[in-house]
């Protein structure tokens, strides 16, 4: 390409500087519209160049990321200047080599604000806040450019205390200082906050609010639902001359609509002097997304002349309230589809779950754009098909597109879906490739399937299943071992540049789903300190955690923070705190229950499930009988809870009543774990040839779980003969849990059988199964104590070994007999009766006694079942000490108080 420039002018065009200035501009305006090869070609043919020339180039390059040619032309260009060098330091930090950036900056020979400022976007850029506030303090001289990288740093980084200290101390300040400081108070929730800098630049005087700077204010006022400030934030753009600004009046619209009040919305729509697309595209979409499709359609007939983007905007509101027949419509009126319609249809379809549909869209589409296959892979995903979405991710990255944002998001969910740790891997490792793997909701996504992911290889190993079975099987078996990638989740956590609540609160939720509930109390304790606000996410998953650990103070605590996050009356938050309190062995999950303005099926199951745990069988049968009376139609999960209320309370023939009116009554069949719940609900109740025979007759296999439902059953009604057969089959079966074992020398032991107790052990030797020793814990005020079985050199073992002696002599005297069948050893009757006495909950129960106030509670957790002489000594102790004895063993609640326990002595 040949320089085409008026020179007639000139007498020698080529010594001109003019020629020079107007060959840099075509140099410069060809990098913009993308023309690099003619750029480089221009600059080549060039007799003369200067130092613009030169710069130009390496600055173009820089831009469009071929940092590789831009450093071949620094590295040969003599005549470098301060621009040159800030030129290629700026390009190293925008595109991620900062190593190479700090070589630049370090080789500079001079240095100016320019080059400062951008090692501190690029230190800022990584998350190295020391040495971008080590390199601002080495400044000779700051603008305000460098003051505001600082704080947006700080800000993207979720450290509004620093963001605040360095604001406070600027020396001058303008709209984007501001700006940043608004936007990071909007991130964390602050809304507030954000306020009140919006009104102090405002009483100041300081700048005056640009367009950005009212879309920010506009946000804020969403996030406190205040449709008064709203009124007079409009009034105020109005006056400053944003009426005929499109980004501004869409904003307010759909700031009103956010809000909730469409009346306000349609009144300044029909008020605005001039309406065009935009405006009328967005009343549209908020009428239809607010549940006023018949107001939508009568504003869309109303529109002058219909454009492409109008009746795309109807066509989606159709497609998003089910009308897809009518979405289709509209499409085929439009003359010239875009490709924005296209996918808006193809999002229709997804949305309705029709796949094969979207499918012949997808394949008639004339052109496609990243969004196309996003909308595919997220829909095919979200349709429950996760392995076809995997498969549409790989078919676009072979046909040479980047994905989006979006389409990494959803392959990795995808991943988490199916349990695929290596695709997510390569997932991930191509997100790095595209650049975007400090985008929050990449990042998030990376959490989550690292979290979810669990060693299918390795589960499927000992099933004897290929990888393409593990794809194509719904679920491994329950009873494998869960290997949660949380090294990897925490790793993707830690490297993200923008950490919100979604990100903190998905790696909450992994900690939790990993069994490390004290982890995610620390982390959730962090995310307070960085200001950020927690979602209802955030705190279901804490509760759960609480619950799972017994912790009930931290509950309460918990229950406390909804109340002044305004989350108090919320659905899931109601059922996660009625949850909570029932794993705590608390029934205060009833009185949560009873003050709910709002309720589902799953409240209603929540409650089955704390009757059943805490031994109110009763009351779970009347709560059934209230739940359908009042409507709602119980799921399968609502009569797995229900079958284990009547087994744990003994109320065979109303648990056997309730099984059969599933089929007949709700048209519901059952699954395995009902069965293996009948079969529990039997073997309590004694009916041990009726729930063998159950088990024979089952329409489908029964697991190790169904009989070690009948073994233990063996075991409390002392059944050797049924009590072996049960335990040869699971032995068969494979099983590497120690329970069985355990239950089938119980049944030996309680028998005097001595010698197969030891042939039992000896079995478990070769079969190298552990038996899990018995540990219990109590909290006492924020401290965990635990103890071990046996353990007779535990702490303060002065103070509890005593006293534990003294219980049991003053009980004994009171008719109390320690049961020493439960020791699996053949010893003397006098050692079984010290090795009962050395069991952990025993010694955790008086170690409560001896640390807390008289006549208050003692809350005891223990990881395996208790046995009956714990069971008879916790009632002895009670009645003793006139406390109430609050016991989770391995399956359910106990709760003692004079003299009696919940469960009736039937569990």
């Amino acid at each position: 390409m040949k320089c085409t420039l008026p020179f007639s002018s000139f007498t020698n065009p080529f010594r001109s500087e003019n020629y020079l200035y107007q060959c840099n501009q075509q140099i410069q305006r060809l990098f913009k519209i993308g023309k690099i090869n003619d750029a480089r070609k221009m600059f080549d043919e060039m007799p003369q160049r200067d130092a613009v020339s030169w710069n130009s180039m390496i600055s173009g390059y820089c831009h469009n990321g071929l940092l590789n040619d831009a450093r071949a032309l620094f590295d040969v260009f003599q005549g470098k200047n301060i621009r040159t060098w800030t030129s290629m330091l700026s390009g190293y930090a925008k595109n991620g080599r900062f190593c190479d950036a700090v070589d630049v900056f370090e080789a500079m020979p001079e240095k100016n604000v320019v080059s400062y400022n951008a090692m501190l976007s690029g230190y800022l850029g990584i998350g190295d806040f020391v040495s971008a506030r080590k390199v601002f303090d080495e400044m000779g001289e700051r603008n305000v450019a460098s003051w505001n990288a600082m704080i947006n740093g700080y800000v993207k980084g979720g450290r509004m205390r620093e963001a605040h200290e360095m604001f406070d101390v600027m020396p001058d300040r303008n709209e984007v200082s501001y700006t940043i400081m608004i936007s990071g108070c909007v991130g964390v929730g602050e809304f507030e906050e954000a306020w009140r800098w919006f009104v102090d630049m405002r009483r100041r005087g300081e700048v005056r609010p640009d367009q950005k700077m009212f879309l920010v204010a506009l946000s804020v006022v969403i996030g406190l639902d205040n449709v008064v400030m709203l009124a007079n934030l409009v009034t105020l753009a109005m006056k400053m001359g944003y009426s005929e600004d499109v980004v501004v009046v869409t904003a307010i619209l759909n700031a009103f609509t956010q809000i909730g009040n469409m009346d306000m919305a349609l009144k300044f729509f029909e008020n605005l002097p001039e309406k065009n697309e935009y405006s009328w595209t967005t009343m549209i979409s908020a009428l239809s997304q607010c549940g006023r499709l018949e107001d939508a359609v009568a504003l869309y007939r109303q529109v002058p002349e219909q454009t492409v983007e109008t009746q795309t905007a109807m066509m989606t509101a159709y497609a998003q309230s089910g009308r897809i027949v009518e979405a289709r419509q509209v499409f085929n009126d439009i003359r010239n589809p875009n490709v924005l319609s296209w996918n808006a249809l193809l999002a229709g379809y997804m949305h309705n779950g029709m796949i094969e549909e979207a499918e012949e869209l997808f394949k008639q589409m004339p052109t496609r754009n990243v969004a196309s296959w996003a909308a595919m892979i997220s829909g095919l995903m979200h349709n429950a098909q996760s392995v076809e979405s995997l498969e549409l991710m790989a078919q676009m990255h072979r046909l040479g597109n980047i994905p989006s944002d979006s389409s990494f998001t959803s392959a990795l969910l995808a991943c988490a879906n199916i349990g695929d740790i290596e695709v997510g891997r390569q997932i991930h490792s191509l997100s790095f490739k595209a650049g975007c793997q400090y985008n929050p909701y990449v990042g998030n996504g990376l959490i989550t399937m690292y979290a979810k992911c669990k060693n299918l290889e390795d589960d499927a190993e000992a099933l004897g299943l290929t990888r393409s079975d593990i794809i194509c099987s719904p679920s491994i078996p329950a009873g494998h071992s869960y290997n949660f990638r949380l090294e990897d989740a925490v790793r993707v956590f830690q490297q993200m540049h923008n950490r919100d609540v979604v990100s903190w609160t998905a790696v909450i939720s992994a900690y939790v789903q990993g069994g490390r509930g004290e982890i995610a109390l620390e982390l959730f304790l962090d995310m307070f300190y960085h200001g950020i606000k927690p979602n209802e996410l955030t705190v279901t998953s804490l509760l759960s955690a609480t619950g799972s650990l017994g912790a009930k103070k931290l509950g309460q605590q918990l229950h406390v923070l909804t109340f002044k996050l305004g989350m108090d009356s919320q659905l899931f938050i109601g059922n996660a705190l009625s949850a909570m309190y029932f794993k705590c062995g608390s029934l205060d999950g009833i009185q949560v229950f009873d003050e709910m303005l709002e309720r589902d099926i799953v409240t209603w199951n929540a409650l089955l499930t704390g009757c059943a745990q805490n031994g109110l069988g009763k009351e779970a049968v009347s709560y059934f009988e209230k739940l359908t009376a009042e409507g709602f139609v119980p799921n399968q999960i609502t009569f797995l809870e229900l079958l284990c209320a009547c087994g744990h309370a003994g109320l065979v023939d109303e648990g056997l009543a309730y099984f059969n009116s599933m089929r007949q009554k709700y048209g519901i069949v059952p699954v395995l774990n009902h069965y293996t719940a009948v079969v529990d609900l039997l073997g309590r109740g004694g009916r041990l040839l009726e729930a063998e025979s159950l088990i024979k007759d089952m329409p489908m296999q029964p697991d190790t779980v169904t009989w070690d439902a009948l073994l233990a059953a063996c075991r409390n009604h002392h059944d050797t003969s049924l009590g072996q057969r049960v335990a040869e089959r699971l032995f068969h079966m494979g099983t590497k849990e120690s329970g069985a074992y355990v239950l089938l020398s119980n049944i030996y032991a309680s028998q005097g059988m001595w010698d197969n107790v030891r042939k039992v052990r000896e079995t478990m030797l070769d079969r190298e199964v552990n038996k899990e020793p018995g540990f219990s814990w109590i909290q006492i005020k924020n401290t965990l104590y635990s103890f071990l079985s046996g353990n007779k050199t535990c702490d303060h073992v002065d103070e509890i070994y005593p006293m534990l002696r003294e219980f049991c002599t003053s009980f004994q005297a009171e008719g109390y007999i320690p049961e020493t069948k439960f020791v699996l050893r053949d010893v003397e009757e006098e050692q079984k009766q010290n090795e009962l006495l050395y069991h952990s909950e025993k010694i955790a129960v008086v170690f409560g006694i001896l640390n807390t106030p008289n006549g208050s509670p003692v809350e005891i957790m223990k990881n395996l079942r208790i046995c009956g002489d714990c069971h008879t000594f916790m009632k002895f102790l009670s009645k003793a000490t006139h406390r109430k004895i609050i016991i989770r063993d391995g399956n359910r609640f106990h709760h003692f108080s004079e003299g009696f326990c919940s469960c009736g002595d039937y569990w």
